[in-house]
């Protein structure tokens, strides 16, 4: 637990330092301060509304115990198990099976499913869904995670926000003393890519652990083991129309499906070969 708060420490202070990079290569000392103060606004907006946010791009709804009732009783009773507040519940109407928690402590967090989740996995499964996801709320997993995609995509922002003042604005009548405009450029371009790889790393390091506290809560991971093969089947066949920024959250890419080169290094999640041949040790 310790070494992994530390790498977590780590990649975020990473993430920080590049938002920081990148003022002061666009903007020398001027950019470095405007770096520092967005990176700090950007932390703190994922920190009180990555919930909401995350929530609202899965267009997921609120179900009361009556709704959803047997989604009701197993998540009382891992969170029981776990000695964990119960979470809101939400129901999110896209048909790729998948699932994600949000929220940023054990107090303000909520789990949600899809229907494409609930009518797939049998109770097992779903049950070891369901303790993945409360697994992160327990690590904290869903702030960190939230804070690390607001800094990578305020890096992006503020590169191309740089990159399109650069060609419509034209040249300054007076070039900054000690600016390297290839350099610039290359930091416009590069940022971006560097600040996507921290949060990709970050984002497969936490969901190892999430398998594990999960396999813990319900006594195996055979059910989840069970569960992450069939809903990475199906989300090879059915899309799911989010922001990209999102896909880290769910327990499995719900972008697999999306033909992308160097899958690998810009993945969001381990291998799911791997993360069932860990389950099927527990």
């Amino acid at each position: 637990m310790v070494k992994n708060t530390f790498k977590t420490a780590a990649l975020l202070a990473g993430l920080g330092a590049l938002f920081m990079v990148v003022g002061g290569a666009i903007g020398g000392q001027g950019g470095l301060a405007i770096g520092l103060v967005l990176g700090l606004v950007m932390v703190g907006g994922s920190y009180w509304f990555s919930d909401k946010l995350a929530i609202r791009s899965a267009g997921a709804v609120e179900v009361s115990e009556t709704d959803a009732p047997q989604l009701h009783a197993m998540v009382r009773e891992l969170t029981t198990r776990a000695e964990m507040p119960m979470p809101r519940i939400f129901v999110s109407p896209n048909q790729q099976p998948n699932a994600f928690a949000t929220g940023r402590n054990e107090r303000h967090a909520a789990v949600a499913v899809t229907q494409g989740l609930m009518q797939v996995l049998d109770h097992d499964e779903l049950k070891g869904v369901l303790a993945h996801e409360i697994s992160h709320i327990r690590h904290r997993d869903i702030l960190i995670s939230s804070v690390a995609a607001a800094v990578a995509m305020g890096i992006t922002f503020a590169a191309r926000m740089a990159m399109w003042g650069a060609i419509f604005g034209g040249g300054s009548s007076r070039d900054d003393e000690g600016q390297n405009p290839i350099a610039a450029i290359a930091m416009m371009i590069l940022a971006p890519v560097a600040a996507m790889m921290l949060q990709m790393a970050l984002s497969r390091s936490r969901e190892f652990e999430a398998d594990r506290g999960g396999a813990e809560l319900c006594g195996t991971g055979q059910g989840l083991a069970s569960a992450l093969r069939k809903i990475e089947g199906y989300a090879h066949r059915v899309p799911m129309d989010i922001d990209p920024a999102q896909a880290s959250a769910y327990i499995v890419n719900p972008l697999t499906g999306r033909k992308m080169q160097f899958a690998k290094l810009f993945s969001t999640h381990p291998a799911t070969e791997d993360r069932i041949a860990k389950l099927n040790g527990y």
